[in-house]
């Protein structure tokens, strides 16, 4: 069932008894982080702590000819210079990437991007070890760089990884998804069928936090803790295990608060290997923190695809296939989380939110001399391109048959009564009812009036544009059959104990970075056990304190985690229930439930609150066989399948005549993430994916010159959205339960920027339809805009 909910900017606190989908719960963590009390990696300083600095390769293809430390080892304060040398003796040169590709800690045989990491200086504090940097003497011999996607497949491009065995091209891999034969066939008998090449440019998440890790190896125990701004501890520790040969046990990673990460601070990056090794090789704590050009340059980007997209259609409006070729550029390493159970990921949602007959995709990953991908970020392994490509091309398409955009997708959507539904790429979307989210969306906007207004403006010379885009989205990695990283299966953990006093902890093993997981899961155990939220601790982002899980990425947190709470809650309360027929005298199936107590069927009064049978746990009563004197479980939940939220996102922009500059005006975001927990957090989500969004469209690329030089290495040239940029949001939704999660819930994190730039992008090229525009590729700058308006539109650099 889908209820609707009209927009409302301040609805009402709602019942404060029902901590779920009603209550606007202040966030629990945010008293710490608005009084500056956030407790960061930067933050950490350990006695005797020493401090590391990076020496990175300012050409992007080189051969390491010779390297030459003694003046910076004779630097004042310098302790140790590490080279690649160093690392092949202890066998940690080389590294997994979450692919299981491997990447080079530090150089040892060529350079394969600028950026990249050639040898680690340790110092008695951070100023010594940045000197002792440009005292460090490096040959190279110089190799043409392989920038373009398109040139690393020809014959005679220059191999990147001729560190594989065998490896003659820089072809990484070859994907195929759907029926190559049965989409052949029906585009061979469609009315109409529209082409267009869509690239998305390489963007990066910018975290406002850069990455960082403080290692403290004690050679006495052989015991390494790790303080890392990661957001997947668990993860982390059984790489670093099978890197280092450290036992696991022995390994403690800790995550503190995380000024954002986006995806950015999934993998595991050479500096966090680095100051493992200086603190074995000084004996000390070993503090790395990067600048913000080597975040920009060397960490994570996310994108890079060009896209080759075909939709076939009949000449009444109805979609019949999609398909497209994709050319992904990986960089220099692959490293780019991937389910290895499933290597086509998540682009296989590119059959969008649309009934068809047939679709086929065929992807190709190339090496380039660029920094390697990674991220998820805020597109669940590529959920974010397969979108884009989608919604621009059904926007082609309404244009070619001269129809609505808004009602050519009215037109084509799932219907409710086909969920769940198989698309013709293998993914069974849980639930959706599509139609009514878009309505509201048109609704809340005014559509009508809008296009009216459009017509007048274009009478008088004035451009304006309406962007339409509908999305769904996959989320919540995991079941663990279908999906892995590096082998490990992503199901995640959950500990619940409920003390004496009726208070309660649970563990999970997710890590926030902004999420409001502190708040989120305390009411999720609230809503089950009836525990006020403000009586239940969220612990979260240390190994030692934690459950096995994957971490947090691709909108899993309560997809995944958020299920594992709700069950382990669940258990709790069953056990409860066994405890208090002890304590009433009675049988356990002669209790009842109602929020927050056990009592006696058709007596009320003869009852038990959980904050009474906690206790009573932990007393003299005399507990049935089988149940131990604690009130506490723990449980692992492997999701059945994936959640499918989905959303209808209108967008309203100004264009300049003169200068190509554009305004969004107004934006209008219809979301269904299923069952809402906490709807102040929910639009708090919203609200930065959709500023996220309007910086892709409009100004983010990371460049790169033809030598491999990155263009993009300050906050001076990779321009990211204020709040001047973006208009007063206007959000709405509907609530589509998943049927398979405990609670309902499918995540919400990722959706707003999944779907705002096609809305965008959209909107821009129908504001441009008096010079004929049919497409443009992110980010519209004034200049590109400009340029397009004078029929020079060209790809992004």
């Amino acid at each position: 069932m889908t209820t609707v909910q009209e927009h409302a900017p301040n609805p009402a606190a709602g019942d404060p008894g029902r901590p779920i989908g009603f209550g606007r719960l202040q966030r629990k963590e945010d008293p710490r982080f608005v009084r500056g009390k956030g407790h960061y990696l930067d933050d950490i300083v350990l006695p005797g702590m020493l401090h590391g600095a990076i020496l990175r390769a300012p050409v992007a293809h080189a051969r390491l000819v010779s390297i030459d430390t003694t003046e910076a080892l004779a630097h004042p304060g310098v302790l140790a210079v590490i080279t690649g040398k160093d690392l092949q003796a202890l066998n940690l040169a080389w590294a997994p990437t979450l692919s299981a590709d491997v990447q080079a800690v530090l150089v040892t045989d060529k350079v394969r991007f600028q950026g990249q990491e050639v040898a680690f200086v340790v110092a008695e504090d951070r100023y010594a070890a940045r000197d002792a940097l440009e005292l460090i003497d490096v040959e190279y011999d110089m190799f043409p760089p392989v920038i373009d996607a398109r040139r690393a497949l020809d014959p005679g491009a220059p191999v990147i990884r001729d560190d594989i065995e065998g490896r003659t091209d820089n072809r990484i891999f070859d994907w195929e998804i759907g029926d190559a034969a049965e989409t052949e066939a029906v585009f061979a008998n469609a009315d109409v069928v529209v082409a267009q090449e869509v690239v998305y440019p390489r963007v990066h998440p910018a975290p406002m936090e850069t990455c960082g890790a403080v290692a403290d190896f004690d050679p006495v125990d052989g015991r390494l803790t790790l303080y890392e701004t990661t957001q997947a501890p668990h993860a982390h520790r059984t790489l670093y295990a099978i890197v280092a040969g450290i036992p696991e046990h022995k390994i403690r990673i800790v995550s503190p608060d995380i000024g954002g990460g986006f995806g950015n601070k999934v993998g595991i990056y050479p500096g966090y290997i680095l100051a493992v090794v200086g603190s074995i090789v000084t004996g000390k704590p070993v503090k790395w923190v990067e600048d913000r050009s080597e975040n920009l340059m060397s960490t994570s980007f996310a994108r890079d695809y060009i896209m080759q997209g075909e939709i076939a259609a009949t000449k009444e409006g109805k979609i019949l296939a999609v398909r497209t070729n994709v050319l992904a550029d990986h960089g220099a390493f692959n490293a780019t989380a991937q389910p290895t159970k499933n290597p086509a990921g998540f682009f296989s949602i590119f059959t969008g939110s649309y009934d068809l007959k047939a679709a086929y995709c065929k992807v190709t990953g190339v090496y380039t001399n660029k920094a390697p991908g990674g991220v998820a970020y805020a597109c669940s392994f590529r959920v974010t391109e397969a979108v884009y490509l989608v919604e621009r091309m059904v926007d082609i398409l309404a244009r070619k048959l001269e129809m609505d955009p808004a009602e050519l997708r009215l037109k084509n959507f799932i219907k409710p009564e086909q969920f769940p539904y198989a698309n013709k790429t293998g993914w069974v979307y849980d639930s959706g009812n599509y139609e009514p989210a878009m309505r509201l969306s048109m609704q809340m906007a005014g559509y009508e009036d809008l296009r009216r207004e459009q017509l007048e403006k274009r009478e008088r010379g004035e451009l304006m544009g309406i962007g339409v885009s509908f999305f769904t989205e996959t989320v919540g990695a995991g079941p663990r059959k279908h999906f892995d990283i590096v082998g490990l299966g992503m199901a995640d953990g959950a500990e619940l104990r409920v003390h004496p006093t009726g208070k309660a902890v649970v563990r999970i093993s997710v890590q926030s970075q902004g999420q409001g997981h502190e708040t989120t899961f305390a009411q999720i155990v609230a809503e089950e056990l009836g525990i006020p939220p403000e009586s239940i601790d969220v612990v979260h982002g240390d190994t030692d304190q934690t459950p096995f899980g994957l971490g947090t990425y691709g909108s899993r947190s309560t997809p995944v985690s958020g299920g594992a709470v709700a069950l382990v809650a669940r258990k709790v309360r069953d056990k409860a229930r066994f405890i208090a027929a002890a304590m009433l005298e009675t049988r356990p199936e002669d209790l009842e439930w109602e929020k927050g107590r056990w009592f006696v069927k058709g007596d009320p009064s003869a009852g038990k609150t959980i904050a009474e049978i906690a206790f009573g746990a932990h007393g003299t009563v005399a507990l049935p066989e089988g149940i131990d004197g604690n009130l506490d479980a723990e449980v692992t939940y492997d999701p059945p399948n994936l959640t499918f939220p989905f959303g209808a996102y209108i967008c309203v922009v100004d264009v300049d005549a003169g200068t190509g500059h554009v305004k969004v005006r107004r934006f209008i975001a219809v979301d269904d993430c299923g069952t809402r927990i906490n709807p102040m957090i929910i639009e708090g989500q919203v609200h930065g994916g959709l500023t996220d969004g309007v910086g892709m469209a409009l100004m983010e690329i990371i460049a790169f010159d033809e030598e491999g030089n990155c263009l993009s290495g300050s906050f001076m040239d990779y321009l990211i959205p204020t709040a001047m940029e973006v208009p007063d949001w206007e959000t709405g939704f509907t609530v589509t339960p998943s049927p398979h999660h405990p609670i309902g819930a499918k995540g919400i994190g990722e959706s707003a920027t999944v779907g705002s730039p096609p809305a965008i992008v959209n909107a821009i090229v129908d504001a441009l339809t008096p010079y004929g525009v049919t497409h443009m590729d992110m980010p519209c700058t004034p200049a590109r805009v400009w340029e397009a308006m004078q029929g020079r539109a060209r790809p992004p650099v």
